[in-house]
């Protein structure tokens, strides 16, 4: 019998996990490109900053209370798997993970933590010329420069290595190992086995998401707010 005939399709990503993952590669781009392009685009910048914050505070949260698979308890790696995941990565008979393999866990946090240094020193940055951060007039000068620095010389470049190595994971499971990751980030399903826990993506727990991504960007917003002025 064949592998689909022990399969059923079953939902993985809840739509709020994937809308957060849509709408972080577009806002990152969006940085990207109007990271170092005049005044106009750097004020698109700002926002696009604050609008990740939202994101990742939202994804911390997400990560405690939403769907099974999207939860932080579910993919936090044992050393163990961790290792036999590494041994096997170019087996491409190895059984694929249900929701993020030991690898793509560790990216999940490491990118989180790094998007988050981001944007807070995003809000402590000034460029001496005409954008500041509207954290500069609070925090010392020696914070301004050191954050100004690591913004622009470290956790830009390393944003850019990040995004190139997550793209390489996806290309090389889709091609070496017939995995596509890219459908079930689309759509939320994924084929496994019958006794697999489904994740819950009700009208009730997309509800609860806007309610959260509101009050995250209620509190970018204060902070963002707290010197009595917006960038």
């Amino acid at each position: 019998m064949t592998q689909e005939a022990h399969t059923v399709k079953t939902r993985i990503w809840d739509l709020p996990t994937r809308l957060f993952h849509i709408l972080l590669a577009i806002c990152v781009l969006g940085l990207v490109i109007t990271g170092d392009n005049g005044d106009l685009a750097m004020a698109v910048h700002f926002y696009l900053g604050y609008t990740v914050l939202t994101l990742v505070f939202f994804r911390i949260v997400w990560g405690v209370v939403g769907g099974h698979w999207s939860r932080f308890a579910t993919f936090i790696p044992s050393p163990s798997s961790l290792l036999s995941y590494v041994r096997n990565f170019s087996n491409p008979d190895a059984k694929p993970s249900v929701g993020h393999n030991p690898l793509g866990a560790i990216s999940v946090f490491v990118f989180l933590v790094v998007l988050l240094l981001q944007g807070l020193s995003g809000l402590m940055s000034d460029d001496d010329v005409s954008i500041s951060g509207p954290w500069t007039a609070l925090v010392p000068n020696a914070w301004v420069e050191f954050a100004t620095q690591y913004h622009t010389e470290i956790g830009f470049p390393l944003i850019l290595v990040l995004v190139g190595v997550h793209i390489a994971a996806v290309l090389y499971h889709l091609h070496a190992k017939k995995q596509n990751l890219i459908r079930p980030m689309i759509d939320g399903d994924k084929l496994a086995s019958p006794n697999t826990p489904a994740s819950r993506d009700s009208l009730q727990t997309r509800l609860m998401a806007l309610v959260l991504v509101a009050v995250c960007a209620y509190v970018v917003y204060r902070l963002v707010t707290i010197s009595g002025a917006v960038a």
